[in-house]
């Protein structure tokens, strides 16, 4: 089993930033990929972005440019930068961790944290 748990969420303005981070423990040795999905009120749970342990990277088109997703595998966590956030990016972001060998779908999720941003 792993356990997610994650922090740095809140209200910014529009055009801020925030860091969400996410730190993992457990099995972690069992797990390729973490990242983010996020879900707005009325709207399916969406991939943000996502990095697997060989440092590869995967955003949605929604968030490229604005938002970095990296890891730190000697903290076991990982972290996602939202910089010239807009109101469209007002969600619960869920953390998640995707087992070997790919890492794609994701098998554990972190509480959720709530990103708000005011216009």
């Amino acid at each position: 089993q792993v356990q997610l748990v994650e922090s740095g969420g809140g209200l910014v303005q529009a055009g801020g930033s925030l860091r969400l981070s996410c730190a993992a423990s457990g099995s972690i040795f069992t797990i390729n990929a973490m990242g983010w999905y996020r879900q707005a009120p009325g709207k399916q749970r969406e991939l943000v972005a996502r990095i697997t342990s060989g440092g590869s990277t995967n955003y949605a088109d929604s968030v490229k440019g604005r938002f970095t997703v990296s890891r730190d595998n000697a903290k076991n966590t990982v972290y996602l930068q939202m910089n010239s956030l807009n109101p469209e990016d007002t969600a619960v972001y869920y953390c998640y961790a995707g087992e070997f060998p790919y890492g794609v779908r994701p098998n554990y999720w972190g509480q959720g944290t709530q990103v708000t941003v005011s216009s």
